[in-house]
């Protein structure tokens, strides 16, 4: 081949890369509880691009690491896999009544899925939407039920109680017992499953806990009914909604202080990050919108109107082309999930 054709050639294969990165938008899929349905946020306009109708009162969400599929607890009692591509809902697997937040392991093999009222925690295989192993907690009505990074680690956080359960991935069984203060709810770990952050709702406390030791070593005074959790992907820092002051507090991982506020809309939930990590997209319930933060600056950008009720978020770059067509049934499938 010439060098005047091998030029040509890398400028087409460079120009089709870079139209295909055009392509590719990042979302924010947000659970209303109330409305029963999903908002869909265009992180770079900040704007409701499209309303989904999904369940009766959704709350957990998390996606596929292509963007093409959303997994939704809905409180009737499914866990509803939906298809971004094809606007359907493309499977679901019965779980038990009331399921709360939904995530998965780093590898996107296995989620996890906190069932309030059966005080257990279901193993979800995404490929198959299928059941695998149903986990029973000490404390009860777990809502959020987090991998460990590593995998080898489930923390349950015990609504109504004062603990974390600690589920072993190998054994498929609760091994320990954490007190972390009353009613804790967000949990989340640092990159390298090193700590784990618990935000103690009732106690209006952040719990740190030693993975390694499995016990607190800090406790951290949070604004008033702190709940939920999300971890800067450089470990540096911890965001915590406090729900009771309308705030999302910042957390220095280094010292365990509190070292920035930002004012948030009316009963602050759960969190997402952009995966730049420059914004925070958190789900204001009780204003019906979505706050968004600047992470360097931790000043509010924009509030977003949504549904009634928002409860959880998760945010997905996805390229906006077609998906192709899926059998009902055709298992397993391409996008597994993860958290």
């Amino acid at each position: 081949m010439s060098r005047c054709m091998l030029a040509v050639v890398t400028m087409l294969v460079a120009g089709a890369a870079a139209a295909m990165m055009d392509d590719i938008r990042t979302y924010a899929y947000v659970t209303n509880e109330g409305s029963g349905t999903v908002s869909v946020i265009d992180v770079a306009t900040h704007r409701v691009t499209g309303t989904m109708k999904v369940g009766d009162r959704p709350r957990g969400i998390a996606a596929s690491p292509d963007g093409s599929r959303l997994y939704i607890s809905d409180q009737g009692g499914r866990l509803i896999e939906r298809d971004i591509f094809m606007s359907m809902e493309s499977g679901s697997v019965m779980l038990a009544h009331s399921p709360d937040a939904v995530h998965f392991d780093a590898d996107g093999k296995l989620l996890a899925v906190a069932l309030e009222e059966s005080n257990a925690i279901a193993l979800v295989d995404p490929a198959y939407m299928k059941v695998v192993k149903t986990i029973g907690m000490r404390g009860k009505n777990p809502e959020h039920a987090v991998f460990s990074p590593n995998g080898r680690w489930i923390y349950a956080s015990a609504e109504e109680g004062d603990s974390v359960d600690v589920i072993d991935v190998a054994k498929g069984e609760v091994v320990k017992v954490i007190e972390v203060g009353a009613r804790p709810r967000g949990i989340g770990f640092l990159p390298d499953s090193s700590r784990a952050y618990v935000a103690a709702e009732n106690a209006n406390q952040v719990a740190v806990i030693d993975v390694a030791r499995q016990e607190v070593v800090a406790r951290i005074e949070a604004a008033s009914r702190a709940n939920g959790i999300t971890v800067h992907p450089d470990g540096k820092r911890v965001f915590v909604s406090a729900g009771g002051a309308g705030v999302v507090q910042v957390l220095d991982t280094t010292t365990n202080r509190v070292v920035a506020e930002a004012q948030v809309g009316q009963r602050p939930w759960n969190m997402a990050l952009t995966p730049d990590g420059k914004q925070l997209y958190v789900a204001c319930g009780g204003s019906n919108e979505v706050s968004v933060i600047d992470t360097t600056t931790y000043k509010s950008v924009a509030r977003i109107p949504v549904g009634t009720r928002p409860w959880g978020v998760v945010i997905r770059p996805r390229p906006d082309l077609p998906a192709e067509p899926v059998e009902q049934g055709a298992r397993p499938r391409r996008g597994q999930a993860s958290d």
